[in-house]
C-alpha cells in the first residue's frame, strides 16, 4: 500500500494562493521587498558595497605580494642548444617541471609559481632562456633542462627584462600582443609536425637592426584540481553543443527548446550515420578533447613584442616608420602561431604596456594545454639548419661518479660544466699514471698547467715545470706565496743576472750523464748528426769526465782544438780505447781534423755561445740538486724563452734539464716505495723536451713507480713523432683535450666515444675541456669541464722573489765562496743543508779501471 506525505500547510497554502490568484501573491511579494529594501536598504548596501570592495582590494593586493615574491631573486637560464637536439626534449623537460606542483594547502596560500620559456631575437641572433622565479631553486630547472636535452649548456644569471634599460637620451617604440586560444580550451592545437613549427617563429624577425629586439614569452604554470575540473567542464559543454560562455548558456537556458532539438539531433544514432561527415567531425572531436584531458596540464599564456630604440630628436615621419616596421615584425611573429591550427587556435588580444607586461611575466588566468601541447610551442629548435640560434660548441657531460673534488691529496682540475658547476680534481695516486694535455695556443692548457703548479707549491710537492714560451713561468712567479721563495730555483733566460747553474757532465758513478747529453744532442740534430760526430763527442765527454778538476762543456771546444790543454787533459789517461782514440786523433793532419769536428762544432759553439747557455750549463760544478726539489718540495721554473735562446738552444737546454730530472727520479730507487713523496714534472710543449735515450713507454712505466707524475702538454698531434705519439696515448692515461682541429679530432676520438664524439672534440670553446682521467687505477668515462681561472697576480711579488733569489745568492758567495751551494736556490734548513752535502758529487779521481768506460 503506497504512503503519502502530506504537504506542509505553509507551502499548501502558498501554492493555493498563488494558483488562485497568481497576479495578487505575485504584487504582494514585490510591495513586502520594496519596503525592505526602502527599511534596510541605506544600511546594507553600502555595508554590501564596502564589504566587496574590500575582497576585492584584499585579493589584488594579496596577488601582487606573491607576485613580487616570485620576482625576489628571480634568474634567467640561459640555455645553449647542443649540435643535435632531441625532438622529445620538450615534452620530457615539460613533464618533469610538473613535479614543481606545489600542494593544495601551499597553493592556496602562497599561490603556484610558474616558469617563463622566452625567445629573444636580436642583432646577432636568437637567444632561448629560461626565466625562474626565486622560489624555485634553478637548479631543479638546469637539471631537467640537461636530462631532456643531453649535451645541452646552461649559464644562470640574475633575471633582468627582456628588453635593456634605455638609455638616456633615447627613446622607445614598443609595439606587441597576446595570443589567447580563440575556441574553447577543452579542444587541443596541433602537436604532430613533419618540420620544426617553430621554424617560421624563429625566422620572422630575421634582419633586426643594432637598436632592434624582440621577444617572445611563453608563461606556463602546473595545475590540478579546480582548474582541470572546470576544464573538464568545458570539455563536457563542447560534446553536448552547448555554448562555452557565460552569456550563451544564459540563452541556452532561456531557449530549451532548441536545445532539446539540438540534443535530440544529436542523439539519434542512425541520424548521425546518416551524415558521415557530422559523424567523422563528431567523433574526431571527441577523440581530441579526451586525448587532451589525459596527462598533465599546464595554465599558459603567450606574449610577444617588438621595440625599437630611437634618439629623442628624431623627425616625425622617422618615429612613424620605425612604429610601422615594429608593427610588421611584431605581426610576423603572431602569425607564425598559425601553424598551430587544428581544433582550436589563437587569435590576437591587445596587451597594455608590451614592454612592461614582458619584464613583468606575470601569470593570471591563461589558457589550458596539456605537455605534448606545450612541447609543441616551447623547445629548442630541432634543425641544426636555422641560423643565429646560440648553440653549444659542444656536449655537456657530467662527470662520472668517482671522480673526486680537490682537497687533501687530490689536486685541482676545474668544474664540471653542467648543472651546478662543481670541482673536479685527480687524486695524486692517479696523477702518476701522467697525464697528456693538447689543445691550441690560447684554449686554457697554460691556465691549467698554472692550477696543478700553485697546488704542488701550497701542498709542498716537488715541481719542475720546463716553459718555452714564458709566460707560465711569469705567472707563477706573480702568484707564489711569499714562504715559497725560499724553494724556489729559477732559470731564467731573460735575466740579467746569474743563473744556476746544471752541468750535465757532473755527478754519478757511471757514464749515464755522457749518454743522455750526447743522445739528447743527437736527437735535436738528427737530421746533421752521422756516427763519426757521436762517436767523436761521447770520447771528448767521457775523456773530461777522467780528469781531476769538474768538467764542462766549455771545455769540449777547447779539447777538440787546443793541442796543449788536450795533451794535458790526455796524459793521465788509463783506458786504452780512449787512448788509442786521441793517438788516432793527433795522427790527423789539420784539414782531416777540421772535417772531422766542424759538425761538431759548429753546433757546440751555436750552443755555447749563448751567455745565459755558458753560464747556467757550462758554468763550472752543479749548484743545483735535482733530487732535493723533487724530495723536499722545491719549486723549479725553467724559462727558455724560443725567443730569446733560439729554437735548438732551447731545445737543447730543456731535454737536458729533463734528462737530470730523470735522472734525480731513478735515483729514488734507493728509498722504500711508501718513503717516495709525489713530485710533478711538468713540460709545456713537450715534443721539444724529450729527446732522451730511454723509450717514452719505459720511461714513464717507472716514473709512476717513483712517484714522479709527467704533465706533458702540446698543442696538435702533428708535433709528435710516430714513437712519441704511442708513447703518449698508452701510457699517459689522463688525457685532457681542449678545442683540436678535425684531423686531431677524428684520432683523439677514439678514447672518447661514444660520449663525445669527433664533433665534440673540434667544437669545444675556450677553457673547455673534454677529460677522461684514472680513478683508482682504472680509466673512467670521459666528460667535459671548464678550467678555473689563475688567481688574481700579486703585485710586485715576481720581483720580491727574485730581489730574494739574489740576496740568497749574494749570502752563500760571501760564506762559501764559489764553490759555494747554488746561486737562485733556497737557503737550504740544517736537514736540507746535510742532504744537499750528501748529494753533491764530490771531485772524482782519475779513473783507472778500463771496465767502467765507454769508447
Amino acid at each position: 500500500m503506497a504512503v503519502h506525505t502530506a504537504a506542509s500547510p505553509v507551502a499548501r497554502n502558498g501554492v493555493s494562493d498563488y494558483l488562485r490568484d497568481p497576479g495578487g501573491v505575485t504584487g504582494r511579494l514585490l510591495a513586502a521587498a520594496g519596503n525592505w529594501a526602502l527599511t534596510w536598504g541605506p544600511v546594507a548596501v553600502p555595508i554590501l558595497t564596502a564589504a566587496l570592495v574590500s575582497v576585492v582590494v584584499a585579493r589584488h593586493c594579496w596577488r601582487a605580494r606573491r607576485h613580487t615574491a616570485l620576482l625576489a631573486d628571480a634568474r634567467r637560464i640561459t640555455v645553449l642548444a647542443p649540435p643535435t637536439v632531441d625532438p622529445a626534449g620538450g615534452a620530457a623537460v615539460w613533464s618533469n617541471l610538473v613535479g614543481l606542483l606545489r600542494p593544495a594547502w601551499r597553493r592556496l596560500w602562497a599561490g603556484q609559481p610558474h616558469l617563463a620559456m622566452e625567445y629573444g631575437f636580436g642583432e646577432h641572433g636568437v637567444t632561448v632562456q629560461f626565466w625562474v622565479p626565486g622560489v624555485i631553486p634553478p637548479s631543479l630547472v638546469e637539471r631537467a633542462i640537461e636530462a631532456a636535452w643531453p649535451g645541452a649548456h646552461t649559464r644562470t644569471s640574475p633575471a633582468t627584462s627582456p628588453f635593456p634599460v634605455l638609455e638616456t637620451g633615447r627613446r622607445r617604440i614598443t609595439v606587441g600582443g597576446q595570443l589567447r586560444l580563440a575556441r574553447p580550451e577543452a579542444l587541443p592545437i596541433r602537436t604532430a609536425f613533419d618540420a620544426d613549427p617553430i621554424r617560421g617563429l624563429l625566422g620572422a624577425p630575421v634582419g633586426l637592426g643594432r637598436d632592434e629586439r624582440a621577444c617572445v614569452q611563453i608563461l606556463a604554470r602546473p595545475v590540478t584540481g579546480r582548474r582541470v575540473a572546470r576544464a573538464r567542464r568545458a570539455a563536457r559543454r563542447v560534446h553536448q553543443g552547448s555554448s562555452g560562455r557565460l552569456g550563451g548558456r544564459l540563452l541556452d537556458a532561456l531557449t530549451p527548446g532548441a536545445k532539446a532539438l539540438r540534443a535530440r539531433r544529436t542523439s539519434d544514432s542512425r541520424r548521425i550515420s546518416q551524415d558521415p561527415q557530422l559523424s567523422l567531425e563528431y567523433s574526431t572531436q571527441n577523440k581530441a578533447i579526451v586525448g587532451k584531458q589525459r596527462g598533465s596540464q599546464y595554465e599558459t599564456v603567450i606574449r610577444y613584442a617588438v621595440a625599437t630604440d630611437l634618439p629623442t630628436d628624431v623627425a616625425d615621419d622617422l618615429v612613424r616608420q620605425a612604429r610601422d616596421t615594429a608593427r610588421g615584425r611584431a605581426h610576423a611573429l603572431a602569425a607564425a602561431f598559425a601553424v598551430y591550427t587544428d581544433h582550436n587556435h589563437y587569435t590576437r588580444t591587445r596587451l597594455h604596456r608590451p614592454a612592461r607586461a614582458l619584464a613583468d611575466r606575470h601569470l593570471g588566468r591563461g589558457d589550458l594545454l596539456s605537455v605534448p601541447e606545450l612541447a609543441a610551442l616551447a623547445h629548442l629548435p630541432t634543425d641544426a639548419e636555422i641560423p643565429g640560434v646560440e648553440r653549444a660548441g659542444a656536449k655537456a657531460v657530467a662527470p662520472p661518479p668517482g671522480i673526486p673534488a680537490p682537497g687533501p691529496g687530490v689536486m685541482p682540475l676545474g668544474h664540471s660544466d653542467t648543472g651546478h658547476a662543481r670541482p673536479v680534481g685527480l687524486r695524486l695516486a692517479d696523477a702518476r699514471y701522467h697525464m697528456h694535455l693538447i689543445g691550441p695556443t690560447g684554449s686554457g692548457k697554460s691556465t691549467l698547467l698554472g692550477q696543478i703548479i700553485l697546488d704542488d707549491v701550497n701542498a709542498h710537492r716537488g715541481v719542475v715545470l720546463i716553459d718555452p714560451k714564458g709566460d707560465l713561468v711569469t705567472d707563477i712567479l706573480n702568484r707564489l706565496p711569499r714562504s715559497a721563495a725560499e724553494r724556489v730555483v729559477l732559470f731564467d733566460a731573460d735575466s740579467r743576472h746569474r743563473p744556476p747553474i746544471l752541468n750535465p757532465l757532473e755527478g754519478g758513478e757511471t757514464d749515464r750523464e755522457v749518454d743522455n747529453l750526447v743522445s739528447v744532442f743527437r736527437r735535436v740534430y738528427s737530421a746533421f748528426w752521422g756516427p763519426r760526430t757521436d762517436d767523436l763527442m761521447r770520447a771528448a765527454c767521457l775523456t773530461l769526465r777522467a780528469q781531476e778538476a769538474v768538467p764542462t762543456l766549455a771545455e769540449l771546444p777547447k779539447l777538440l782544438t787546443s793541442e796543449a790543454f788536450r795533451s794535458r787533459i790526455t796524459t793521465g789517461l788509463t783506458d786504452p780505447v780512449l787512448r788509442g782514440f786521441w793517438e788516432w786523433y793527433d795522427e790527423l793532419t789539420d784539414s782531416s781534423r777540421s772535417q772531422v769536428i766542424s759538425p761538431l762544432m759548429n753546433k757546440l759553439r751555436a750552443f755555447l755561445l749563448r751567455p745565459f747557455v755558458k753560464e747556467a750549463i757550462a758554468g763550472g760544478r752543479s749548484t743545483v740538486d735535482l733530487s732535493q726539489v723533487l724530495d723536499d718540495g722545491g719549486i723549479c721554473l725553467v724559462r727558455i724563452p724560443k725567443g730569446s735562446l733560439g729554437e735548438e738552444t732551447t731545445r737543447l737546454v730543456g731535454s737536458l734539464v729533463v734528462a737530470r730530472t730523470w735522472q734525480a727520479t731513478t735515483a729514488r730507487a734507493r728509498v722504500p716505495q711508501h718513503l717516495r713523496p709525489d713530485a710533478h714534472t711538468v713540460i709545456d710543449e713537450c715534443h721539444n723536451f724529450l729527446h732522451l735515450p730511454y723509450p717514452m713507454e719505459d720511461m714513464l712505466a717507472e716514473a709512476r713507480a717513483f712517484r714522479n707524475g709527467f704533465i706533458l702538454a702540446h698543442q696538435h698531434l702533428g708535433q709528435l713523432s710516430r714513437e712519441l705519439k704511442e708513447g703518449l696515448s698508452t701510457n699517459a692515461r689522463n688525457k685532457i683535450i681542449y678545442s683540436s682541429s678535425p684531423e686531431d679530432a677524428r684520432e683523439l676520438a677514439r678514447h672518447t666515444t661514444p660520449r663525445l664524439s669527433e664533433h665534440d672534440l673540434s667544437h669545444l670553446g675556450v677553457y673547455h675541456a673534454a677529460a677522461r682521467l684514472v680513478v683508482h687505477g682504472e680509466e673512467t668515462e670521459p666528460f667535459t669541464m671548464t678550467t678555473t681561472p689563475l688567481p688574481d697576480p700579486i703585485p710586485g711579488r715576481a720581483r720580491e722573489i727574485r730581489a730574494a733569489l739574489r740576496a740568497q745568492r749574494r749570502a752563500h758567495t760571501t760564506t762559501s765562496g764559489d764553490s759555494g751551494p747554488t746561486p737562485g736556490t733556497a737557503t737550504p734548513t740544517a736537514t736540507t743543508a746535510t742532504r744537499a752535502e750528501r748529494r753533491v758529487p764530490p771531485t772524482r779521481p782519475p779513473r783507472t779501471d778500463p771496465r767502467r768506460t765507454r769508447p
